[in-house]
């Protein structure tokens, strides 16, 4: 007669708890997910300005040497340096350049920290735009544009004085 009630009691606990797990698991998965694939697009958006500056660096570097000795040691254009260095450093990534926005290269005087010599260098800076798709946000489909800016100083240039 006590072996009743405690089968009862039993059955009807595990009645009460059964498909908890169930909606626990539809509650939780949604989230986890958006977890992983936001922060899956947010590190594609890092690799992608990595890839920008990488780029940019690259025509920076080429940017402040001059193009040969006897050529009367001029510095390649604006265009030169993208068309030959930063954009196919792009397309190595699979960044498409034509999606480049607000491309400059610049020849002004650099700050170096607070010091009184200044040097002469060149700037190049663009943004591109990059879609976010992280799903159940509102962030979803949200095009921003990713900044970046590289300088570099021109070599064997006087300190003080007037920049080229």
């Amino acid at each position: 007669m006590k072996t009743a009630p405690i089968r009862v009691r039993l059955r009807s606990s595990l009645s009460c708890d059964r498909g908890v797990e169930l909606v626990e698991m539809a509650l939780v998965i949604p989230l986890l997910l958006t977890l992983i694939i936001g922060l899956i697009w947010v590190a594609r958006g890092f690799n992608t300005w990595q890839t920008m500056t990488r780029a940019a660096r690259e025509g920076a570097r080429v940017a402040v040497m001059t193009n040969c000795a006897t050529c009367g040691n001029t510095l390649l254009n604006s265009a030169q340096v993208r068309q030959n260095f930063v954009d196919p450093a792009l397309l190595a990534s699979h960044l498409n350049p034509a999606q480049v926005q607000s491309y400059s290269q610049s020849v002004q005087w650099m700050d170096p920290g607070g010091s009184p010599p200044q040097q002469c260098g060149i700037v190049i800076t663009f943004s591109y735009p990059f879609q976010l798709i992280v799903p159940f946000t509102s962030v979803n489909f949200t095009t921003v544009n990713i900044p970046t800016a590289v300088q570099m100083r021109l070599e064997n240039q006087p300190t003080g004085g007037t920049c080229p």
